[in-house]
């Protein structure tokens, strides 16, 4: 390192992704108690084994390919016809090796990972109880390790084309990431089917209570726990924005190279988190499940401007957000028998497109890009077809926003994961056997999920006890 100011500015971007990465694994010891806790015990075990193996499955994928297709094709197919297969993100590549002339890439790419294992996670917990563990991490790989690095390299990514030529923002993945999975979720669900039992012979849904709410509530703080974690990775945590010539500027900004306030996030974070449950408690009559939920929704509804919304501004939409995920559940689970057993497709597949679109009229004019040697973000020779500001930088717009929005969500989520999900529903990779479903799918090892329920506990006691008399 060539200074005192370069060492402690690489040290510190090492230090602060290592830990987003710490903070986001308990974003997965949230899905796995979430789940857990929604799955009745005859389901405990697969339940818990399924969402855990998506942690190696995709953190192997983004290794192999997903990190190549963030870094490599951000330009590509409009900005750039061209595709380089040199960015430095292959497996063989000295960038994700011990290097010490390189100290970010490999927790860059890890705080990626995890992002991508979220996104698989999100699957995982609507198709709980009939689904086969083979046609679900075949689906992770794809939702956690293409779905949606497609839209991250195009619309999140400050040099993406989406970015530069339609003025997309949207900061913390709320159509990115959160509708392309939400909206993947809805496609299989609709091959995979509902869980027997779950609707009556009149078609009305009936509520498969959780066999742990304990766990349910502990998994969803632990998600918010996690989300901070998230938050963090999407900032450049501290960049010299100052043009050439001119006194150094030090900040925090956001993913696109604007500047911006760690205060000011947090407050955003924190009401939009506030605005969801309480909204959440009051339309669903107290329902402990969504209240909790709410706190995601209303987070993932914020997501795309929290980086630049006024604190009232993030709450308001919050409250709208978790609304009409709520309803919008409800109304398609009664009217198209669709057995989302986490609510999935809504707090994060409803509310991740209206985040999208939403953000793109509450920023309406807000530059879409911030263009320095600092963040690396550099403008794009005709960018702005939408619009630009006095400075000839692109601006967020209604249509930009919800051009790419949508794509995303149905282009890269739902359409994908109906074809995906179809395909391995005619190999028969997608569901269990009904017989299967009805007995569990622990099998033989749900005895050991709660030996003192099932009986296994008290027959070796009694053995201990007989074989214990017999030594005294």
């Amino acid at each position: 390192m060539t200074d005192q100011s370069t060492a402690m500015l690489t040290l510190f971007t090492e230090f602060y992704f290592f830990l987003t990465i710490v903070l986001m694994f308990f974003i997965h010891i949230g899905f796995c108690m979430y789940e857990v806790g929604v799955a009745r015990t005859k389901n405990v075990q697969h339940t818990l084994l399924k969402n855990a193996m998506a942690i190696p499955v995709v953190g192997l994928a983004f290794f192999l390919f997903g990190m190549w297709i963030y870094i490599g094709l951000q330009g590509w197919p409009v900005a750039s016809t061209s595709v380089s297969f040199a960015t430095g993100f292959e497996p063989w590549s000295e960038k994700l090796a011990p290097n010490l002339s390189d100290r970010i890439s490999g927790v860059f790419w890890g705080a990626f990972a995890l992002f991508g294992m979220t996104a698989a996670s999100i699957v995982s917990g609507s198709i709980i109880e009939r689904a086969k563990t083979v046609g679900f991490l075949i689906i992770a790989v794809y939702v956690g390790a293409i779905a949606w690095v497609f839209p991250a390299a195009w619309g999140w990514a400050g040099n993406g084309w989406m970015t530069q030529y339609l003025g997309f923002h949207d900061q913390y993945c709320s159509a990115v990431l959160h509708s392309v999975a939400g909206f993947a979720t809805l496609g299989i669900l609709m091959n995979l089917g509902p869980r027997i039992g779950k609707f009556s012979s009149d078609g009305e849904p009936r509520e498969i209570p959780a066999h742990n709410p304990w766990m349910v509530t502990i998994g969803l703080f632990m998600i918010y726990v996690g989300f901070f974690g998230f938050y963090a990775a999407c900032h450049i945590p501290m960049a010299n924005i100052a043009a050439e010539g001119q006194p150094a500027y030090w900040t925090a900004t956001n993913i696109y190279g604007f500047p911006i306030t760690l205060s000011g996030v947090t407050m955003n974070f924190l009401l939009a988190l506030f605005a969801g449950m309480m909204t959440a408690y009051m339309v669903s009559g107290g329902n402990a499940f969504w209240t909790f939920s709410g706190g995601l929704t209303g987070l993932i509804s914020a997501s795309a401007g929290n980086d630049l919304y006024h604190p009232v501004l993030a709450f308001v939409i919050a409250v709208v957000g978790t609304a009409m995920a709520y309803y919008l559940h409800n109304w398609v689970e009664k009217k198209f028998k669709l057995d989302d057993a986490v609510g999935a497709v809504a707090v994060h597949g409803y509310c991740g497109l209206f985040g999208g679109i939403v953000a793109g009229f509450a920023l309406w004019g807000y530059p879409a890009i911030y263009p320095s040697a600092g963040t690396l973000v550099a403008l794009s020779e005709g960018a702005g077809w939408f619009g630009t500001n006095a400075e000839g930088l692109p601006i967020v717009t209604p249509m930009g926003n919800a051009i790419c929005s949508l794509i995303f969500a149905i282009g890269f989520g739902f359409i994908p994961g109906y074809v995906l999900s179809y395909l391995l529903k005619v190999f028969g990779l997608l569901r269990v056997d009904p017989k299967v479903e009805l007995t569990g799918l622990d099998g033989e090892a749900s005895s050991t999920t709660y030996p003192n329920l099932s009986g296994a506990e008290a027959a070796f006691e009694k053995l201990q006890l007989k074989e214990g008399r017999a030594k005294i």
